[in-house]
């Protein structure tokens, strides 16, 4: 039966088809890696592009070179759902946001759905908008309305439901307005520490859901970093990744990355939106 979020990938080797039946499991399936970026580029193009009116910060730059290299590099837009491998239709960002940093402030779970076509400032746009419907004290995230629903029922019923769901989604049958506002049906999870002066994580994947990449900024910090034969002290960021790696080949996967830490070194790029998103093979 087809999914709404997702369509089956029926181009892979036959080894590759395999896999998810040895590793059933997202958290079976689960590869770290750790990036350092120096941040002085992206802090004089943040502080250059504040002059100019515009109201840019890390969460979003960074929100936006993962658009962008999901839509460049489409099979780390892919899923495992009950052993086979899917190609995600459009791309989606999920993170926490907190709307105040204290203690007592509660947080909620959000995600933003784009196109890939969008440049930096329509992703900024689309990001405060989401935020800014969710800054009022009524207000309450469409995934949190399900979550109060399925905890008002008595406690025997709660965990029918959930493994209802969980079947639900295995065989592929989930409703789409659940998959449609779920954080766990995802692209990638943000995790933005750097707003709480955190250091990086490696956040673990969700078996439920379809969450093949997990990104974690850490605070900026001085460190020592090799350019030119010579040790110098710069300002850096880390940021702990966590992907499933039977969504593609490590080849495949260290070329993404190299793609995303070209956009960290010319921000500029993408002032443009994309023209045309590269297809993945199905």
């Amino acid at each position: 039966m087809p999914r709404s979020d997702g369509r089956p990938i029926n181009s892979a080797k036959p080894f590759v088809k395999l896999v998810p039946y040895i590793m059933d499991r997202r958290s079976d399936a689960q590869i770290f890696v750790k990036e350092t970026v120096c941040t002085d580029i992206i802090d004089e193009y943040l502080h250059e592009k504040r002059r100019q009116g515009y109201k840019l910060s890390y969460m979003h730059l960074f929100i936006a070179i993962y658009v962008r290299v999901l839509a460049e590099r489409p099979q780390l837009n892919r899923f495992v759902m009950n052993n086979r491998l899917y190609s995600r239709n459009g791309i989606h960002i999920s993170m926490v946001v907190k709307p105040a940093l204290d203690d007592e402030s509660q947080e909620t779970t959000v995600k933003f759905a784009f196109t890939g076509h969008e440049n930096l400032f329509e992703i900024a746009g689309i990001i405060d908008k989401k935020i800014s419907e969710l800054s009022g004290s009524a207000s309450q995230a469409e995934m949190d309305k399900i979550a109060s629903k399925i905890l008002a029922m008595p406690g025997p019923l709660k965990n029918i439901l959930v493994a209802v769901l969980k079947s639900m989604d295995w065989h592929n049958v989930l409703p789409q307005s659940i998959i449609e506002v779920s954080p766990f049906h995802t692209s990638l999870f943000f995790s933005y520490l750097k707003s709480i002066k955190m250091d990086y994580v490696y956040h673990h994947l969700y078996d439920f859901g379809t969450t093949g990449i997990f990104a974690a900024l850490g605070k900026i910090k001085r460190m020592p970093v090799e350019e030119e034969d010579t040790v110098v002290i710069k300002n850096c960021c880390e940021i702990g990744y966590t992907f499933d790696e039977r969504i593609c080949d490590g080849l495949y996967l260290v070329n993404s990355l190299k793609h995303a830490q070209k956009y960290m070194r010319e921000p500029h790029l993408l002032e443009t939106g994309l023209k045309e998103i590269t297809q993945d093979i199905i």
